[in-house]
């Protein structure tokens, strides 16, 4: 018994290092033009086709958004405004034909809240001013839609976790805990 359930608990834990590349979405809300949304992805193995765009504009609905990729470490690779072909109806956005494996970050921004420098660490231009509300800066309202294509995990880091969600893992820990406490015994 105590052996299925240590098989069964290394298989949890190695099960995500199987995942095969997939699509995630993150909506949300930001309300200033200094705010920054950070999501997080990982690649496990060399890629092709990966796509990180927004459509968040919407036509001038929302705000104008501005993506930048970092490596895990903070460097910048690559910031864009607006996709230039026709063919995509999205905003802004990178597409990359290569990318090896390792952690990223996408940040989105309001225009025109564009990178200090080539560091993650040089913060953005407004860093440090007076917020302004992003329907006075803009017009619009502060909705984004952000999808990540080809990657195998991705966090909005800038999101809080939700209550339930904290107390699931709380839960889960209690759980592990008392069942390692049984097989001590």
């Amino acid at each position: 018994m105590k052996r299925k359930i240590v098989l069964f608990l290394l298989g949890f834990v190695f099960m995500p290092a199987l995942a095969s590349a997939a699509s995630f979405n993150f909506t949300g809300t930001i309300s200033y033009n200094t705010d920054v949304v950070q999501i997080t992805f990982t690649l496990l193995n060399d890629a092709t086709n990966v796509s990180l765009y927004t459509n968040s504009f919407n036509g001038g609905a929302n705000f104008d958004p501005i993506t930048a990729l970092w490596t895990g470490s903070g460097a910048l690779i690559a910031q864009n405004d607006d996709i230039d072909t026709a063919s995509i109806n999205f905003d802004s956005g990178i597409y990359l034909s290569s990318l090896s494996a390792g952690t990223y970050i996408l940040t989105i921004a309001a225009y025109d809240n564009w990178s200090n420098g080539l560091t993650l660490a040089e913060g953005f231009w407004y860093d440090g001013t007076e917020p302004v509300a992003i329907t006075e800066w803009s017009g619009g309202s502060g909705y984004y839609s952000v999808v990540l294509e080809g990657v195998d995990s991705a966090v909005d880091t800038t999101a809080v976790p939700e209550p339930a969600t904290v107390l699931l893992l709380g839960l889960g820990l209690v759980g592990a805990a008392v069942a390692r406490k049984k097989f001590r015994k």
